[in-house]
């Protein structure tokens, strides 16, 4: 029996196996056909988006560069309003300074033309709110502006010496007419500070009369020394510190006796005290008196003697008349205390009122 053929040796099962190759070749160029297109197809459309990009990049860098310039056009005009402004604040300072140091310049010739006798300045009143705006904005000022303002003042003060091309004789004629202005300007200023000090040392000495004038206005009123002396006025005492209880009196009560309701008060307390006293006189229990040793009680010296019939003493009419005298003088001492007071006080303010026109 012949022996079994191997696979290998098969031609049928070769020539499958060769079908397969070739299909599977087939397959493999298929696919990598497929593949070549499709790259083909993704570098072209990565090759638009390169271009895309590139072009993108191209306009962003000339929008960032017009961006740019239009910033510092921007940046330019701000800075140049910012000097033009400052340059105008610059010119209106030299200006107002200007006007200010021929109006200084004005005062000291003035001044000096003025009669040398005579006090060589006058004290104006100026109203309470003149010049607070200016006051504050020149507290509110940084270092750097009055700094800067110095520089403009000095700017136009100190004049250029333009020495170039002068000869000796000019440049010392020059010289000596700089020191005679450096003379000039250190005598003013030695004149005014001592003017200063003169006038800071008024100033004190009224200040110190003043308060001792309060003084003694205060303890004329009854009150503390230095009441009057400070910022503020010192309360009116309606009532007194002594009372344990709660004022109940009214705002128009108090303001009544503010007013000088409380000498009203008094008048009519010491009326009804009068008032009642004078009816529990009148109406006392009249009896007789009896004589002693001859004479009867309460009789002065150079009175006639009494007759023996008339033994009822009857003196109330004249007791009362002197009591009446009496309360009348004393009434009227009071009413003058107070008129010397009224006087004395508005001699004062008189006074007062005169010392506060010479200053």
């Amino acid at each position: 029996m012949p022996a079994a053929k191997s696979e290998g040796d098969d031609p049928e099962f070769i020539k499958r196996q060769d079908q397969k190759r070739s299909d599977l070749d087939e397959q493999l160029k298929e696919y990598i056909n497929e593949w070549r297109k499709q790259r083909a197809k993704e570098e072209d459309e990565l090759k638009k988006l390169k271009d895309k990009q590139a072009k993108r990049k191209v306009s962003r860098a000339e929008e960032e560069q017009r961006m740019a310039q239009r910033k510092k056009e921007e940046e330019e005009r701000r800075v140049r309003e910012v000097e033009e402004k400052k340059q105008r604040e610059i010119d209106e300072k030299r200006k107002r300074l200007e006007e200010a140091e021929k109006k200084r310049q004005a005062m000291l010739q003035a001044m000096k033309d003025k009669d040398k006798k005579g006090p060589n300045f006058t004290i104006t009143k100026k109203d309470s709110n003149f010049g607070m705006s200016n006051a504050q904005m020149e507290r509110n000022k940084t270092k750097e502006q009055l700094e800067e303002e110095k520089k403009i003042s000095l700017s136009f003060r100190i004049k250029p010496l333009e020495v170039d091309g002068l000869s000796a004789d000019s440049l010392r004629a020059r010289a000596t007419e700089l020191w005679e202005t450096i003379v000039k300007l250190e005598t003013e200023k030695y004149d005014l500070e001592e003017r200063q000090k003169r006038q800071d040392y008024d100033l004190k000495e009224l200040k110190e009369r003043q308060k001792q004038q309060l003084r003694h206005k205060a303890l004329k009123k009854g009150l503390d020394p230095e009441a009057l002396t400070g910022k503020y006025p010192p309360k009116i005492q309606v009532a007194s510190k002594y009372e344990r209880r709660v004022d109940t009196r009214s705002y128009d009560d108090k303001k009544k006796l503010f007013e000088g309701g409380f000498d009203t008060l008094n008048k009519e307390v010491l009326e009804k005290n009068w008032s009642e006293r004078k009816e529990q006189f009148g109406g006392r229990q009249k009896s007789k008196l009896p004589k002693w040793f001859g004479e009867r009680p309460g009789k002065k010296s150079g009175d006639p003697e009494t007759p023996d019939g008339e033994d009822e003493v009857k003196p109330e009419d004249e007791e009362i008349e002197e009591v009446e005298e009496v309360v009348e003088e004393v009434v009227e001492e009071e009413e003058e205390e107070e008129e010397e007071e009224e006087e004395e006080e508005e001699e004062e303010e008189e006074e007062e009122e005169e010392e506060e026109e010479e200053e």
